[in-house]
């Protein structure tokens, strides 16, 4: 006899077969198919749950193979389908063969949730799994997509009713999910018109979420960068429903608490100790990152060069890829991170060394500043982020100490006209790209870029002259003309004029740039 369950690996994971043998002969349980510690310890939980909800347990030899055997499964979500393979190899129960059971078991044959719920009701839905058992706090999750009959249960006891169930009425008793529960809860976020000044870094923000670029800003302490990235998700349109799905499946997978169908686009911000295991994703059982936690969303990198190094450049493959690729014995696994990075730094280690105007409009010199840093020491502060890295940010702002005149301004334009422009703008991207595999702007390939940045005549020729004037790369060369197609799309107009061109180039390159830190094309 055997049931179905499922086991996380990577974003596909593992829909395993539990088969359970019972024959004659010294009583005990062995469990086969690379089994890790966890599983190999479900024969002791299961066990004592039969026992404690008034089961009982065959005093007999026990063989539980888990297929594929070829494949190490970890963790204790095996447990319920442990238990109910030796009840139906048993004879106790009928068979199970086309249910999917997931479910850790407490020795009192209490449920514990699980992770993982909606990513194995989608490997099960495609294997033709339509019946699931899951413990009750995972149900809303289990049943996200629809189409098949969730059963929620608390105990031992309520799993085996549901399958004798399942065999007496040809269904499972489904659990209806909780009407407040099918929408994920989510924190309202700050808007940013609650930030006075900084209109050259909300502007870059508003084309960073309208076009899915990568945005750089840096400048001294409490001049807003933090505070401003920090409302970028206010200004972000919502999720498609298929982007919603894999958004809240990846959230699933690593653990994170899952009430429903996350709709709006995840804004990850991780601290500066994170291991780039942590950042990348991992570990034995292979849980998403920090990036694929922030797949179709922003991962904001705050106090940038103080991550550390190996973690910054391990990030330019997954922003070319659009996902990370992660290699083990037995196999490897292919993590979905179609990300968009923001970085935030200060100009300097000790961060004294500001971009502040004086009186007369000029640039103070960095003496004037009470900068403590040597000019070794700032250029191995850039250097951290290294040349590459830089080269894939498409935005570069640097951002000064607001003034008191800005400070107690008058009002800021409203948050939801910023919104309502990254909307249209985003609309218009999907009627573009409709059929194809590019989802913004910024993920256009250079055949793509020649088919859909037209240039009007006066673009064409002014920026033909920054090119040459300012010598840059391909890849700069390709980066200013997606921001120049989504600054046209924030306009609604369909050919890029020299305007596009020019605030595209003024993001790339900042004339009043200090610290020579875009010496990188």
């Amino acid at each position: 006899m055997f049931v179905m369950t499922y086991a996380p690996f990577g974003y596909e994971g593992i829909v395993i077969r539990v088969e359970a043998d019972i024959r004659r002969g010294i009583p005990g349980v062995d469990i086969s198919g690379l089994a890790a510690g966890a599983v190999r310890e479900a024969r002791e939980r299961v066990r004592a749950a039969f026992r404690n909800s008034g089961f009982k347990f065959p005093n007999d030899r026990i063989l539980i193979n888990l297929a594929p055997a070829g494949v190490r499964k970890d963790g204790a979500a095996l447990d319920l389908a442990i238990a109910l393979a030796v009840m139906a190899a048993a004879g106790e129960i009928p068979p199970a063969m086309d249910t999917m059971v997931l479910g850790e078991l407490e020795l009192s044959g209490r449920v514990r949730p699980v992770c993982g719920a909606l990513a194995a009701a989608v490997a099960g839905r495609e294997a033709g799994i339509k019946n699931f058992i899951v413990p009750a706090a995972n149900v809303n999750e289990a049943a996200i997509l629809g189409g098949c009959d969730v059963a929620g249960v608390d105990t031992l006891e309520e799993a085996v009713s549901a399958l004798r169930c399942l065999r007496e009425q040809g269904r499972l008793p489904v659990s209806e999910p909780s009407a407040d529960g099918m929408a994920a809860e989510e924190a309202e976020t700050a808007p940013v018109s609650e930030v006075r000044g900084q209109k050259r870094y909300k502007r870059a923000l508003e084309i960073a979420a309208a076009g899915g670029h990568n945005l750089l800003v840096f400048g001294p302490p409490g001049s807003g960068k933090t505070m401003l990235a920090r409302r970028m998700p206010s200004i972000m349109p919502p999720l498609t429903e298929d982007e919603a799905i894999t958004v809240t499946r990846l959230h699933s997978l690593a653990g994170l608490p899952v009430n429903g169908l996350i709709e709006k686009a995840p804004f990850r911000s991780p601290h500066h100790s994170a291991s780039a295991e942590g950042i990348l994703g991992g570990g034995r059982a292979v849980r998403p990152g920090e990036i694929s936690l922030a797949h179709f969303g922003v991962l904001f990198l705050d106090e940038a060069p103080e991550f550390r190094v190996n973690v910054l450049q391990s990030l330019r493959e997954p922003l070319e890829d659009k996902r990370i690729t992660i290699s083990r014995a037995e196999r490897s696994v292919r993590l979905p991170a179609d990300f968009q990075l923001v970085m935030a730094a200060n100009p300097c280690p000790c961060g004294r060394l500001g971009i502040k105007p004086s009186e007369s409009g000029k640039v103070k010199p960095a003496a004037e500043t009470g900068c403590y840093c040597s000019g070794d020491e700032i250029l191995r502060y850039w250097r951290r982020f290294g040349g590459a890295l830089l080269d894939r940010m498409e935005l570069r702002v640097p951002v000064n100490t607001p003034a008191v005149s800005e400070l107690s301004g008058g009002a800021e334009e409203s948050g939801e006209a910023a919104a309502e422009r990254v909307r249209r703008a985003v609309a218009i991207q999907r009627e573009r790209f409709a059929g194809t595999e590019i989802r913004r702007n910024s993920g256009m390939s250079a055949s793509a870029i020649e088919k859909y940045c037209r240039l009007s005549g006066n673009a064409l020729g002014a920026f033909a002259g920054a090119v040459e004037k300012l010598s840059l790369s391909g890849r700069a060369y390709h980066s200013i003309l997606r921001v120049a197609r989504t600054i046209a799309d924030l306009d609604g107009k369909d050919t890029i004029d020299m305007n596009h061109v020019s605030e595209a180039v003024h993001h790339r390159r900042q004339g009043d740039d200090p610290y020579d830190v875009f010496s990188v094309n």
